[in-house]
């Protein structure tokens, strides 16, 4: 026997109950009220399905994680024809559907199969990503800007047996007709294109690609890490690489400031909102992170400290899996903590400080540690790369900043070089000279190094970097100058 709870509307619950108690195997063990009663009963133990509806108030990402961590499968209650409530379910992870007038043997069926982890799952909700939809491909958030990207791809009408939403591949729908699944149709089959977890399907050779996300990380100290982001972002931007800056620090994040933005509304926390309501699209995501240069793009983050609550691990995580279909490159200024709390992380759905850094470091495919030249900043480098080599995260790339000789003796390159190889095994560290003109200028006009000192050898020490990260733009660095000077404000566009 399954056991089912609903999360639903008054206008739904009693036709919804009345189907699942004609449907055999299937079982209501509790008609919540609301989200803290179907959060507390999902981790009681005593569910195996839930049922939600789109207008089941204070439901969002963060809850439907909460159910999946606690192995609670769920699917979506969708009247035929309401394609907003069937949009926002999708974007929140919600793959399977089920539609008023379901017969009861299909409804079983449907709820069995969502319990053996065959029709769908609630994406980044969990390790296990999404399930299969009916058509045997996989499920995951959907929204409506992979529609427009595929139409402004140039597909033309032969190209339609990709949006068959009955027939071909999608998340499982069942109840209602294919001209009442309307546009969530061609969006159930839209989930493969931004499958959670791995690379987007393409539908054809020049379909859309993933954007690559690069973490810049580094231990406490005041290393460099968010100068180093900045160069690093706009330095692709300047190679002709549509890049976005996202600035997910917890702890004093400063972003905003570097670059001159106004930061009373920080455009990383209104992301986080709209993912958690699960109305977060390309269209939304590209309003709250305006370009600021050409090819710049800035997601500012949160200007006090104590606001670090709003920014929730799901959020983030959807929030940086959609960045991926906005730009080409996304550069995130992470953090120093990693620590991860034991006490809230196990059996409670506390929010966490460092959770934060910990999703964009393991969301990330390629991840830049920063480090100081000092002795006192070397020995931190050295035990921030034995930390974050036990949490999910890419291989990291070394950086040495502020390199001088005044700290580290004649040959410091060599001297660092020599330290990192016998204490923490590590081999060809990059080195980026200490350069106080250079970043005190850059910082009082607002501007990043790529800008005001395109030449300077800080500058052109990280533009290597960038040469390691994204290897076919190193023929294209002679263009950053030019580029720079074309800087573009989001306060000169509002004039």
């Amino acid at each position: 026997m399954t056991s089912l709870i609903t999360g639903v509307t008054h206008h739904h619950e009693e036709e919804l109950v009345r189907s699942v108690e004609s449907a055999s195997g299937i079982q209501v063990v509790r008609r919540c009220a609301d989200v803290a009663e179907l959060l507390s009963t999902g981790a009681s133990g005593v569910a195996d399905v839930a049922i939600v509806s789109a207008d089941f108030r204070g439901l969002d990402r963060d809850a439907l994680r909460h159910l999946a961590g606690h192995g609670v499968r769920v699917a979506g209650y969708v009247s035929a024809g309401d394609d907003a409530a069937e949009v926002r379910l999708r974007q929140l992870g919600v793959t399977t559907l089920i539609r008023p007038g379901t017969a009861p043997d299909e409804l079983s069926r449907l709820v069995v199969e969502l319990v053996d982890g065959a029709t769908g799952s609630v994406g980044g909700a969990s390790g296990g990503g999404a399930g299969a939809g009916a058509g045997g491909g996989s499920g995951s958030t959907v929204s409506d800007e992979d529609l427009a990207r595929w139409l402004e791809d140039g597909h033309d009408s032969r190209d339609a047996r990709a949006f068959d939403g009955v027939g071909g591949r999608g998340a499982a729908t069942v109840g209602g007709s294919a001209g009442a699944a309307g546009v969530g149709g061609a969006l159930s089959a839209l989930s493969e294109f931004d499958a959670s977890g791995g690379p987007r399907d393409h539908v054809d050779a020049d379909g859309p690609r993933r954007a690559i996300l690069t973490a810049v990380w580094g231990p406490a100290g005041a290393p460099g890490r968010t100068t180093t982001a900045i160069t690093i972002a706009s330095c692709l931007a300047s190679r002709g690489v549509r890049t976005l800056l996202v600035d997910l620090d917890t702890w004093g994040a400063s972003v905003a400031q570097a670059l001159a933005l106004i930061d009373e509304a920080p455009g990383v926390a209104a992301a986080a909102r709209a993912s958690e309501q699960g109305t977060l699209d390309q269209a939304a995501l590209s309003r709250v992170a305006p370009e600021v240069s050409p090819g710049l793009r800035v997601l500012t983050g949160i200007p006090k400290p104590e606001r670090w609550p709003e920014l929730r691990a799901a959020a983030v995580e959807d929030l940086l899996e959609k960045s991926r279909g906005l730009v080409d490159h996304v550069v995130i200024d992470c953090g120093f903590a990693i620590e991860d709390d034991e006490e809230l992380s196990y059996d409670t759905a506390a929010p966490r400080r460092n959770a934060t850094t910990l999703t964009a470091l393991e969301c990330s495919d390629s991840l830049v540690v920063v480090g100081g030249a000092d002795p006192i900043g070397l020995q931190r480098l050295v035990r921030a790369v034995q930390d974050v080599g036990v949490v999910p995260s890419p291989e990291p790339l070394i950086v040495v900043n502020k390199v001088r000789a005044s700290v580290a003796g004649a040959r410091p390159e060599k001297a660092i070089g020599d330290v990192l190889g016998r204490f923490a095994g590590l081999e060809d560290p990059m080195f980026v000279p200490w350069a106080p003109d250079e970043c005190d200028a850059a910082l009082l006009a607002g501007r990043s190094l790529v800008e005001s000192a395109p030449n300077a050898p800080v500058t052109q020490a990280l533009a290597r970097v960038v040469d390691v990260l994204r290897p076919k733009t190193a023929a294209t660095g002679d263009t950053r100058a030019g580029r720079a000077r074309g800087r573009r404000r989001v306060a000169s566009a509002k004039r």
